[in-house]
């Protein structure tokens, strides 16, 4: 039996159930830890489950921020130093990457709670998570005020890619499975994947194969 929710259904809906509603609703998403460090060298660790491609010529990756009712810490050391990594969770350090959702003092550097170790390399400002297979360092690129809810969509240049050899196939294909890397639903549901196929590039009247190497 199909269940029918309307706008008005969910704008009724208790807060907290519409916000897990809502989040549930567009599938899994990609998931990541996104070290940061202000001016005073205080480092910072968010997890962040908006990061979408914005595309590959320049490689661009985009985040979205949620209004700035309370201080956004990542968000405020982005705009700061313009530095910022991107780090893979995988299925050894979810929980601990769920942890740094909480709201800690500026003091307090979600590095030390969670016991993740921060990670630098070839001199970049923000720290990447030791524990994470697959690093992004990033730099800022644009801010862009969405008005209709008043959010802040970061969007970031890719400057080096940290990764296990073994996951980069021949075309550039990045095999995140062999990397252990995990996807999130909602605000607090952890997943494992399995691949079901890679298949080519769909044109018309030709009919699609499978690229997965065996």
């Amino acid at each position: 039996m199909q269940k029918h929710i309307d706008y008005d259904d969910i704008m009724a809906m208790e807060k907290q159930k519409r916000v897990h509603f809502v989040n549930s609703l567009g599938g899994f998403k990609s998931v990541c830890l996104v070290g940061t460090q202000n001016s005073a060298s205080q480092t910072n660790l968010a997890i962040i489950d908006s990061l979408v491609h914005i595309g590959s010529n320049p490689p661009l990756f985009g985040m979205v921020f949620r209004p700035g009712v309370v201080e956004r810490h990542t968000l405020e050391n982005i705009l700061e130093t313009e530095f910022y990594t991107l780090n893979h969770i995988n299925q050894t350090i979810f929980k601990q990457a769920h942890q740094t959702s909480a709201r800690y003092d500026r003091a307090v550097s979600e590095f030390d709670i969670s016991g993740l170790q921060p990670e630098y390399k070839n001199d970049f400002w923000a720290p990447f998570v030791k524990e994470s297979h697959v690093q992004l360092a990033m730099q800022l690129c644009d801010k862009v005020e969405l008005k209709i809810n008043n959010t802040i969509l970061i969007i970031g240049e890719v400057k080096a890619v940290y990764l296990p050899s073994a996951c980069v196939q021949e075309d550039g294909f990045v095999d995140i499975e062999k990397a252990a890397s995990i996807t999130c639903s909602g605000l607090d549901s952890y997943h494992k994947t399995v691949q079901l196929d890679r298949l080519s590039y769909a044109k018309p009247n030709k009919e699609l194969t499978s690229l997965v190497i065996t």
